[in-house]
């Protein structure tokens, strides 16, 4: 919607928020330097609804630091303004060279969730064609990755909410296991409002507050608990037996681990009281529409995949998936979490989510592209993998990166920050100087937000249409410009890799047709006419115009029998467990004023006043026992580093954890002291729980 070229009326466009997955609908005015944004009263995930960072996210379009030309370090180790033909070319001869004397697998790719899903298309592509490299994954790796292999497990398909957004708002009982959407998401709540909330978290959050029941298990055991759930189910006679018969296999495997978690054993280890354990399950197990929701708490651990699953079998247990009113979710991260693992940016996936290793799945995506399917690399190492081989032996020694900043959100980032020093070359795309672009060969400037045309697939699988409302500054290209021209200076014929977002999207849905995440039916016409399209949405065989899946499994869950799969998964203890050094839990997260990184919102006055500086949450008996004071500056460390923070005394966090938000730089990285054990099936990294001590800022023991 476009006021644009009319007499006497400010321009206006409809678009989107630019941070969560919930994708509020936001209309932007004005002219750079001066737009203004409010919500849409007629999108039904908002509802006239904005949070802190939503009503503040014109002040990214302004910011004094904004990159707007090519930056290329020179001789003398200082990153200089350079003509984009010089940085390109540089860029250019560098990875053919690299390319000539390693192979294709020195040169690596590291793209974001934030990406639109044609840049996050287009990127897939430029690795695999371009650079013929197998070296490409993102930092949803680092977001959804558990989830998705336990859904895709469990359901055949991994779609963060298999339902509308809207649909929670008749629910009568809701268990949200490691989410706190009062910060990370507000206007979810709307949908929240009339249910009883049941929500998991080692902290009393702000949901945590909300909640008509609250369990607090110690950091790292979500998993022994929704076992214990699942146990007090079957024993209290809640199991759904009809739908678990009908639509499930599986059960008795699952039922054969869970037996030895009675409820008294899950509170030895959880710390949860076994009542309370009682409560949940007769509140989940007596509702007539009941919701189970995870989020990154209970994913982002070494056993993320399992303590999904895990809540995945108390939910099938009661009947709830694939039921209209009732279900299981996971809630999706970043802007466009769920759209950036669908197309092809993953070390492991093709577009649609077809499979690298699957012949047929390669063939199709080969035959759009017009190339040998035997040309295809395989699948590539996962982002912890990929960043802590980077110029080492048998690594990349070159690496390319879209819309992230692992320098402060990737594990044991000294660590990961000592890689990327190490290479060959390293080059980012990006619109602010970031701390990773900060490390950068060359720095190239791309267009923002409100800068570009695309689409997004918000958490509820919903293809949203994102719109310009400005045009990017002289001296700005678009990341599909970029990828266009690299591809030209390596080789590819110039039609190969477009760069108009539109046509990008009509090809994307050419290499989705078919495939579990099908998009051929989804045009920029039936999204700018207004309709509602959630994926699958398969072209019509006979011209008419498929509806899209606002709901899955309502009939057949995506097995080729229909059935959901129960998983047979038991506890273990966290890679590293706190001990005599390092006694204290340590975990982290996010908080209401910023986002991610923090690259965007830290420049951003208002999000600063109200969120400045890393803090270290603990328990005032806490502080004591270790001889802190509220606002002094601590020293947070494990075994892999320490991190600066400044002590926040407070009661909503457990005696035994400390809670440190991840947004900031430098010293006050929290992913300093955050480990390298990865799941074994997601490659997840274990973000939500460390060993650590906390001492006064230079007194170690």
């Amino acid at each position: 919607m476009s006021g644009e070229g009319r007499p006497g009326r400010q321009r206006e466009s409809t678009t989107h928020c630019p941070y969560c997955a919930l994708q509020c609908s936001t209309v932007l005015s004005g002219e750079r330097g001066g737009v203004a944004v409010r919500p849409s009263a007629d999108f039904p995930v908002n509802r006239g609804g904005l949070c802190q960072k939503g009503w503040t996210a014109p002040s990214v379009l302004a910011v004094p630091d904004r990159l707007l030309t090519p930056l290329v370090r020179g001789a003398d180790g200082v990153l200089a303004p350079a003509g984009w033909d010089e940085a390109l070319d540089l860029v250019a001869g560098r990875l053919r060279e690299l390319r000539a004397r390693h192979g294709a697998d020195a040169v690596a790719v590291f793209g974001g969730g934030g990406l639109t899903n044609e840049k996050a298309y287009a990127l897939g592509k430029f690795a695999r064609v371009a650079l013929g490299t197998s070296q490409i994954d993102y930092n949803g790796r680092f977001c959804m990755s558990s989830a998705a292999a336990a859904t895709t497990a469990a359901f055949g398909l991994d779609r963060g909410l298999p339902f509308p957004v809207t649909d929670l708002d008749g629910a009568d009982v809701i268990l949200l296991a490691g989410a706190n959407p009062a910060e990370t998401m507000p206007p979810l709540l709307r949908h929240l409002e009339d249910a009883d909330l049941v929500v998991v978290d080692p902290r009393r959050t702000r949901t945590a507050e909300r909640a008509a029941l609250h369990l607090s298990p110690a950091p790292g055991t979500d998993l022994a608990l929704a076992l214990g759930l699942l146990h007090l189910a079957v024993t209290e006679g809640l199991v759904d037996k009809e739908y678990v018969d009908a639509r499930t296999t599986g059960f008795d495997a699952a039922w054969e681990t869970c037996a030895a978690w009675w409820p008294e054993r899950v509170e030895e280890v959880t710390g949860v009281p076994a009542d309370d354990l009682r409560t949940a399950v007769r509140l989940l197990g007596g509702a007539r529409r009941a919701y189970v929701l995870t989020g990154r708490g209970a994913e982002q651990h070494s056993k993320g995949s399992d303590t999904v699953a895990a809540f995945v079998n108390l939910a099938l247990a009661l009947g709830l998936p694939g039921r209209e009113g009732s279900g299981f979710g996971t809630l999706t991260g970043q802007g466009n979490g769920q759209g950036g693992r669908e197309m092809g940016q993953k070390a492991d996936q093709l577009p649609g989510y077809r499979s690298l290793a699957d012949p047929a799945d390669r063939a199709h995506v080969a035959a759009v592209w017009g190339v040998d399917p035997r040309a295809l690399p395989g699948p590539g190492r996962s982002a912890y993998e990929l960043l802590d081989a980077l110029g080492g032996d048998g690594g990349p020694r070159a690496l390319m990166v879209f819309g992230s900043n692992p320098v402060v959100s990737a594990p044991r980032a000294a660590h990961v920050t000592e890689r990327l020093k190490a290479l060959d070359l390293l080059v980012v795309a990006d619109f602010v100087p970031s701390e990773t672009a900060a490390l950068a060969d060359v720095v190239l400037p791309v267009a923002q937000w409100a800068e570009e045309e695309g689409t997004l697939t918000s958490l509820e699988g919903r293809v949203l249409r994102r719109r310009a409302h400005l045009t990017p500054p002289p001296g700005v290209r678009t990341d599909l410009e970029v990828l266009h021209a690299l591809a030209v200076r390596l080789g590819q014929d110039a039609g190969r890799f477009p760069v108009r977002p539109r046509e990008v999207f009509d090809e994307l849905r050419r290499a989705s047709a078919g495939a579990r995440a099908d998009y051929s039916g989804v045009s920029y016409a039936r999204l700018d006419a207004g309709e509602a399209l959630y994926w699958p949405c398969p072209a019509g065989g006979d011209g008419a115009a498929h509806p899209g899946t606002p709901r899955l499994f309502l009939d057949r869950f995506a097995h080729p029998d229909g059935r959901a799969r129960f998983a047979s998964v038991d506890h273990r203890p966290s890679a590293r467990e706190p001990d005599g050094t390092f006694p204290l839990y340590g975990t982290t997260g996010r908080v209401l004023a910023q986002y991610q990184s923090g690259a965007q919102t830290r420049r951003v006055p208002e999000l600063v006043e109200a969120a400045p500086e890393t803090v270290v949450e603990m328990h005032p008996d806490t502080a004591r026992r270790f001889g802190l004071a509220d606002g002094q500056t601590a020293e947070v460390g494990s075994v892999h580093g320490a991190t600066l923070a400044r002590v926040r005394l407070t009661r909503t966090v457990r005696p035994d954890t400390v809670f440190v938000p991840f947004h900031f730089p430098g010293a006050g990285r929290a992913n300093l002291f955050t480990g390298d054990a990865l799941d074994p099936r997601s490659r997840m990294p274990e973000f939500k729980v460390s060993a650590v001590r906390v001492t006064p800022a230079g007194e170690r023991p």
